[in-house]
């Protein structure tokens, strides 16, 4: 692995940990559970996974249109 994956990974790391003791601190702060509001749980819950195919969904096709331009020569097959 190369020093700069080495640092990123450090970073990403740092930063999970310091949200995770942020939320302990908050979660001894603030003991009471809160209110369960039906919207915001659906926006938690299908948020992220839709933002994140919808994200890939784009690369993919990106992906697809640069390969059938620079794939104008016709394939080998063994």
């Amino acid at each position: 692995m190369t020093s700069s994956k080495s640092v990123q990974l450090l970073i990403a790391w740092g930063a999970a940990l310091l949200l995770s003791s942020l939320l302990v601190m908050a979660g001894q702060r603030w003991p009471d559970p809160l209110p369960i509001r039906p919207v915001l749980l659906w926006c938690l819950l299908l948020g992220p996974p839709g933002l994140l195919g919808a994200w890939l969904a784009s690369r993919w096709r990106r992906c697809d249109d640069e390969e059938g331009q620079s794939s104008e020569e016709p394939h080998e097959q063994a």
